[in-house]
């Protein structure tokens, strides 16, 4: 598996995949995120990515930097923390492994900056899967949130993890 950066070739299966309920119910999907204009952008706080095995795309990933975002999403943060959204795009490739691979490349993309000293995922409280995954990947739940009108619970995971079977 690959992450790579996402570009406007990516639009229609970005949209594609904001239409499936799976993503929808895990609060990605058509949220009004307005993939058109944010492909183009290049900004050095985001990275926008697809996951793709065998040329195959299977999900993206955004990996933020909290303190630098421009709509100040996160509030105030420390400096030296990093954000992820995660999704699959496909129902059929959930519960194959992906998303586990998915997550351990972007902590390593986080964490290959030394001062990055922890990431934060912010699921909808609802979500009960999305909080057994990350907690099996060693998130640990520190509060829970109210961003906008999503009632989410916020994990942290430090520096200093180890991915999974390693």
């Amino acid at each position: 598996m690959i992450l790579r950066p996402a570009t406007p070739a990516d639009l229609e299966t970005l949209r594609h995949w904001d239409r499936q309920p799976h993503v929808v119910a895990a609060g990605g999907g058509d949220d009004g995120f307005d993939w058109e204009a944010e492909l183009p952008r290049r900004l050095a706080w985001r990275e926008l990515l697809i996951a793709e095995t065998e040329g195959r795309a299977l999900g993206f990933i955004q990996i933020i930097d909290p303190a630098e975002e421009e709509t100040r999403y996160w509030g105030e943060v420390a400096a030296g923390l990093r954000a992820i959204d995660i999704w699959i795009g496909e129902a059929a490739d959930l519960g194959r492994g992906y998303g586990t691979e998915m997550m351990r490349l972007a902590l390593a993309r986080c964490f290959a900056d030394p001062a990055v000293t922890a990431v934060l995922l912010d699921p909808l409280a609802s979500n009960t899967r999305a909080h057994r995954f990350y907690e099996r990947l060693g998130f640990r739940r520190v509060e829970r949130r109210r961003f906008g009108d999503d009632d989410c619970f916020v994990y942290r995971l430090e520096r200093g993890w180890s991915p999974p079977g390693a």
